[in-house]
């Protein structure tokens, strides 16, 4: 078998995860074509692999442990990706990227940590307690 072969198929991959990840606004189907990515990634370890080890004799197999790595990491990834995920969309109601964003650019009617808002909350629970 030829190396172009699972390298075009790894690029078609690669640019459909890439397609993905800029034009989704979900945030599940971000992390979705960030996993199409590493798979096509792990395509091509593996496809050079077999391809250097027909060159030379080679038994370490550094592009299959390599490989290995990757979806280890693609793992966690998935984990805590999805963990932060359901964590926003339980305070926010919504998994839309564009809408988070804008949430967190628009404009400041949430007093911050530097107002002067939060002490005059704390005076005011002061005053009901008495």
């Amino acid at each position: 078998m030829h190396l172009a072969y699972p390298a075009v198929l790894s690029a078609l991959l690669f640019c459909t995860g890439l397609y993905g990840v800029l034009a989704r606004r979900n945030a599940i189907l971000v992390l979705m074509s960030v996993e199409l990515m590493l798979n096509a990634v792990n395509l091509d370890l593996v496809a050079f692999d077999v391809w250097l080890s027909k060159a030379a004799v080679e038994t370490l197999h550094s592009g299959q442990a390599l490989t290995l790595f990757t979806i280890a990491i693609a793992a966690a990834e998935i984990g805590i990706g999805l963990a932060i995920v359901l964590a926003v969309y339980r305070n926010r109601g919504t998994s839309d990227i564009d809408r988070l964003r804008d949430s967190a650019e628009g404009p400041d009617d949430d007093p911050g940590p530097g107002d002067a808002a939060p002490a005059a909350q704390d005076t005011e629970k002061a005053e009901a307690t008495t």
